[in-house]
């Protein structure tokens, strides 16, 4: 697998792509068949050492393979009229000339020379196939990104249209109840806004998330559309890259846990401290926000029962393939999410 990348680069290697303008790319060609056919010489010349007239065509094949893969058919053919040439008058009996040893050496030529044209048709053929297929993939990359720019596009303006009418709605109603729960739901409309604009503008060129950045940007867009100054909010990020899926739902816990630190435990105004932090360890990672506030007994019963909070604190663990836990005293509350690495099989 380390070599990979290497093949892939191989194979979209072509000598006409390194110069400019077509005689410059026709010269190119040349030279480059010329260079794979003087390489195959000289290793021909060295194997005459110890095997001389043997296998006099042997290396004219992968010589043309190489010549037409990577520098097109000139370049094969270049290489395919010089190395012919060479093998049938230095090295086929009798050498030094272009007479024949054998009087089945004549059919041997043709047959040889035939082959090697057969091999660059379809060195050729196969060159020009993966050419057409990359250009046609890199056009449906293009166009994919398009539509996922689009659609990225989209989402954010349904996601602001959602806002809009519920802020609308909320505006029209005269029952504090009712719109304490359009509140709450604009505050997670937000949250689920805000981690999507995040990964779709500063992190999603990549399928691996650097969770530093992205966490603490999270946590930073929270902080000044809901928090006051008087609360301090401390992030520590341990090095690590994840899926997006994973960010996803870590970056969505974590502004739930924040919505509730917000409503909750500095509902009176009161200054205090909030923790964020990931850490990652052998067995797994863990993330737990942390606060130093006071909560009320509104707010212990609301931790403990089975509402919407919980729901969508049990979904974004599911999401994240991890498990969650509420500890929440007179002296702060603590929310964890910590997945653990399987054990491997005996």
């Amino acid at each position: 697998m380390a070599n990979a990348p290497l093949i892939s680069r191989l194979t979209e290697f072509d000598v006409v792509r390194l110069v400019e303008g077509k005689a410059s790319q026709r010269l190119a060609q040349v030279v480059f068949g010329l260079t794979c056919a003087v390489a195959m010489i000289l290793l021909r010349s060295l194997i005459d050492i110890v095997a001389p007239t043997s296998g006099p065509f042997a290396f004219v094949y992968p010589t043309v393979l190489l010549a037409t893969l990577f520098g097109r058919w000139l370049s094969g053919l270049v290489a395919y009229l010089i190395c012919f040439f060479w093998a049938w008058y230095f090295v086929l009996p009798t050498a030094n000339s272009l007479h024949f040893e054998d009087p089945s050496d004549p059919a041997r030529v043709v047959l040889n020379s035939t082959a090697a044209l057969i091999v660059l048709i379809f060195a050729e053929m196969f060159r020009y196939s993966g050419c057409v297929y990359a250009r046609e993939r890199d056009e449906e990359i293009e166009r994919r990104q398009m539509l996922l720019s689009e659609l990225d596009h989209r989402t954010k303006n349904n996601f602001a249209l959602s806002v809009s009418l519920l802020e609308l709605q909320q505006r029209g109603l005269e029952n504090e109840e009712s719109k304490a729960v359009l509140t709450q739901a604009i505050g997670r409309l937000h949250s689920f806004a805000s981690a999507y604009t995040n990964l779709s503008d500063s992190h999603g060129k990549g399928a691996a998330v650097e969770m530093d950045s992205y966490l603490r940007d999270v946590v930073e867009r929270f902080r000044k559309a809901a928090l006051d100054d008087t609360i301090k909010v401390m992030v520590q990020v341990d090095p690590v890259e994840m899926d997006r899926e994973t960010a996803v739902a870590i970056g969505l816990f974590t502004n739930e846990a924040l919505t509730n630190c917000a409503k909750y435990a500095f509902a009176d105004g009161e200054g205090g401290r909030i923790d964020v932090a990931l850490s990652q360890r052998p067995e797994g990672w863990s993330l737990v926000v942390s606060d130093t506030g006071r909560p009320s007994e509104a707010a212990l019963a609301q931790a403990q029962s089975t509402g919407l909070g919980t729901r969508l604190f049990e979904a974004f663990a599911r999401q994240a393939g991890a498990s969650f836990d509420i500890d929440l005293t007179p002296q702060g509350c603590r929310v964890s999410l910590t997945q653990q690495q399987a054990e491997p099989a005996a």
